[in-house]
């Protein structure tokens, strides 16, 4: 299997490292050819503007779940024009009372080219079936609640 990474780069801009007093914001390089600006959550004192670790997690969720669910829709002969997908990372206290993401919220919505229709039993099925093959989903099935609404 193969190996995916990232380049991460943080530097600090104040004289010391001192609680409170320094920023979490840093860069994040995908594939040599693109940085996206990362901080910490809004709540946790991070730029509004900037992606955060819990925004990219549900990404990878819901980008992974889209992927396959299209292959399982491809495989089905689902002839799938669009997908739209709302993702939410909930942060809480898990069951050892440290703060993680508890519950990510996926809210797709699919739409078929003119004149495909399937019911509405069979797409809820079609996507429980993408959420077990998800690789993310998996990475994350015993520590992460998923609800795809």
């Amino acid at each position: 299997m193969s190996d995916l990474s990232i380049e991460l780069h943080w530097q600090r801009a104040t004289p010391v490292l001192q609680t409170g007093q320094y920023s979490n914001a840093h860069t994040v390089l995908y594939n040599n050819s693109f940085d996206v600006q990362v901080d910490a959550a809004p709540d946790w004192g991070g730029d509004p503007g900037n992606t955060n670790p819990e925004q990219a997690l549900a990404s990878a969720l819901s980008s992974c779940h889209m992927m396959t669910f299209l292959a399982l829709c491809a495989k089905a002969g689902w002839p799938v024009a669009s997908y739209h997908d709302y993702a939410v990372a909930h942060l809480g206290k898990n069951h050892k009372g440290q703060m993680s993401v508890t519950r990510i919220d996926l809210h797709p919505v699919v739409r078929f080219d003119t004149g495909f229709d399937v019911e509405e039993a069979k797409l809820d099925e079609m996507q429980h079936r993408a959420h077990r093959y998800c690789f993310i989903a998996n990475s994350l099935a015993d520590s992460v609640e998923i609800n795809i609404l």
